[in-house]
């Protein structure tokens, strides 16, 4: 290889080098879907932004922490009869989780959000319409979107909703998300998922323990659909497959007290 080739190749790795250090370094955020890029079994996986980036914004992905701990996330956009052997599974595992709902299944449900909130569990914004927040620039229609769930959880339950939200499909810009912290919210993606939301081909129970198992971490913030099928069925199994692990389940209002504490 000639000389002039080796100085070309040489700048080339080296601004390769320097956009992958931008990109995980920067403080801007680009607008597009949450993502996840898995290392090795057991380890946090890397997401589109970081930890510190999200802070920025009251946001998290999972708890900066070596304890083994999970916060359970649910997000649901309709009922098709899988919420209440869920319910009875983390009620007979003592494990609070976060259920993010769209404010037509709020207003179609209501004694299902009511258990939700009597048994412990966070009820967060999922917004009105799951729509894709990133194309909303406005700040009154971001505004309304949220509120108008706000609205619906203090009908149906008779108090203030707990300000977390999740955007619809991970979708996001920085914009909604500096938006969301005006308006008092704290956003939460997630550090552990899996294809379980296509209720006209739901996983096998061996596939999805093939993911949920070796995938977790300490400090995981796990989403699941709770219109799956599968879910319901194994859902009291995986909750005793991480005890057995030596996991905890822990409400999401720590997880940033975890963030927080592990920053400062």
């Amino acid at each position: 290889m000639k000389k002039r080739d080796l100085v070309i190749l040489a700048a080339a790795l080296l601004f390769a080098m320097l956009a992958g250090f931008w990109v995980l370094h920067s403080d801007v955020l680009q607008t597009g879907s949450w993502g996840l890029s898995f290392r090795e079994p057991g380890v946090p996986p890397v997401g589109n932004a970081g930890v510190d980036q999200l802070k920025r914004f009251d946001a998290a992905y999972l708890s900066n922490t070596q304890e083994k701990v999970i916060y359970l996330t649910f997000d649901a956009g309709y009922e098709n009869g899988c919420t209440e052997p869920i319910l009875d599974a983390l009620k007979k595992h003592n494990a609070p989780a976060a259920f993010f709902l769209v404010g037509t299944y709020i207003r179609q449900h209501p004694d299902l959000v009511r258990r939700m909130a009597g048994e412990g569990h966070t009820v967060g914004n999922h917004t009105m319409h799951h729509y894709d927040m990133s194309k909303i620039s406005d700040p009154a229609a971001f505004q309304k979107e949220l509120e108008d769930v706000e609205t619906a959880y203090q009908e149906a339950v008779g108090k203030p909703m707990e300000k977390y939200y999740r955007p619809p499909q991970g979708i996001y810009s920085e914009e909604n998300l500096r938006q969301a912290k005006n308006l008092g919210y704290k956003t939460v993606f997630w550090s552990l998922a899996y294809v379980d939301w296509n209720r006209d081909s739901q996983p096998s129970a061996d596939a999805a323990f093939q993911k949920l198992i070796p995938r977790i971490h300490p400090g995981a913030v796990v989403l699941l659909h709770s219109t799956s099928q599968t879910n319901a069925e194994i859902l009291d199994e995986l909750l005793s497959k991480w005890e057995a692990l030596g996991y905890r389940f822990a409400p999401i209002g720590e997880l940033f007290q975890e963030t927080n504490s592990a920053t400062e």
